[in-house]
């Protein structure tokens, strides 16, 4: 049986990104740093490049052609990113800045309908900041109460504890799918529906899941998804907010501009529908449009291949890893996604990855903006290698060398 790496053209695959062909210190790059961000294909780029050079315009506020064709893809990319999630309602997409802006949106405008003194909401130890200040800021705001679930030492969310957690007063459950830090992949589908068995709303953060494996948001049945584009191929600056059409339809809107109007008088304010109630200014408008060309070059590579080449890469570079002596990996979950955290004795993560990347190789050393997870880890960061599809082994083979010079050198 061919194994992932045989099915894919990894060498075609990576012609495409014009950034692996570089040099970094005069070795050619290594690129283990996607769960910050990963690179951009030359088909995303082509796109950025045309609408600058030929549609730019604003749109949903112009009869003229530019304008006309600047809507039409911005629409069109709409459409696409809901067929990548499953989404019931092309109006259940919402565009917004990334990840962040979209939980940021979420927690204001569903505090402002839903939350009340004494109300509670769950979260777990591995999140990222952008999925624990929001919720801080808004218990501080509205008196609630913010509950964390507990992880065992491998980084597993623990359920039998979640259960315990969840009352009457709960009012949302917003967890990671997949952990940035330690690539555990989290029982999201059973989560939501012990959440809804209570009555609560639940919010997935799949930032970390997206790139990396098939999401469909009516099968887990979440309430809302978000996630970035530019850690599935995009550009910068855009991410989703997937709404259930009747919840967004519920909420106040978050910021108030053009767009999300639907009339405007001094006396009163009438708001637009859906999902214009929510995307209020000029959005990024080439930043949808690319994006939609970044899911357009994942569904031709296939998302279930991407999941099986990433997992044997993972599975090589654990292997190759663990036989370094007095190096630990952080994170040994059952379920992992393509991250490897690990701690080496005697060194600080940083001297590593300033060392390695005097190699060419690239990647990310500190909490991962994970303090929460650090310190109930009780290390004081770590470092991250995090793999893309347009990896190989020959490069966790430069990696793995790399670290060992690394470690002799330290320790």
């Amino acid at each position: 049986m061919p194994t992932q790496t045989e099915i894919l053209n990894i060498k075609k695959i990576r012609a495409d990104f014009p950034i692996l062909a570089r040099e970094v210190n005069g070795k050619p790059l290594v690129y283990f740093d996607n769960g910050a961000t990963s690179q951009k294909p030359q088909q995303v780029i082509d796109v950025i490049d045309k609408y600058y050079t030929f549609q730019n315009s604003n749109i949903h506020r112009g009869i003229h052609t530019l304008s006309q064709e600047a809507t039409d893809a911005y629409e069109k990319a709409r459409i696409t990113v809901q067929n990548f999630i499953n989404a019931k309602h092309e109006h259940e997409v919402i565009f917004t800045s990334g990840t962040t802006g979209s939980i940021n949106l979420v927690a204001s405008s569903f505090a402002k309908k839903h939350l009340n003194k004494g109300d509670e909401i769950i979260i777990s130890t591995m999140e990222h900041h952008s999925n624990i200040v929001p919720w801080q800021m808004v218990c501080e705001d509205y008196g609630a109460i913010l509950k964390v679930v507990p992880i065992n030492d491998k980084g597993e969310f623990l359920f039998e504890e979640f259960e315990k957690l969840l009352s009457d007063k709960t009012k949302l459950v917003a967890v990671t799918h997949v952990s940035n830090t330690l690539g555990t992949i989290n029982p999201v589908k059973e989560i939501i529906k012990k959440a809804k068995a209570i009555g609560a709303f639940t919010l997935i953060d799949g930032a970390q899941a997206v790139p990396h494996k098939k999401v469909d948001v009516q099968e887990l049945d979440c309430d809302f998804y978000v996630f970035s584009g530019h850690k599935m191929l995009g550009p910068t600056g855009v991410g989703i907010l997937y709404g259930k059409e009747a919840i967004l339809n519920s909420l106040p809107p978050y910021q108030g501009g053009g767009d999300m109007i639907k009339t405007v008088t001094f006396e009163k304010t009438t708001y637009n529908e859906l999902p214009h109630k929510f995307e209020a200014g000029t959005p990024n408008i080439v930043g949808g449009i690319a994006l939609a060309a970044a899911i357009d070059y994942m569904n031709n590579i296939g998302i279930h291949n991407i999941e099986a080449y990433e997992h044997e890469l993972l599975t090589y570079a654990t292997e190759k890893i663990k036989q370094i002596e007095g190096l630990r990996i952080i994170g040994e979950a059952k379920q992992k996604a393509s991250v490897l955290s690990f701690v080496v004795d005697g060194t600080h993560p940083s001297d590593i990855g300033m060392i390695i990347d005097k190699l060419g190789v690239a990647i990310r050393t500190g909490h991962h903006c994970t303090e929460p997870l650090m310190n109930r880890l009780n290390v004081p960061g770590t470092a991250r290698a995090s793999f893309a599809f347009y990896n190989t082994t020959e490069e966790i083979d430069i990696f793995i060398e790399g670290l060992k010079r690394a470690i002799k050198m330290l320790v």
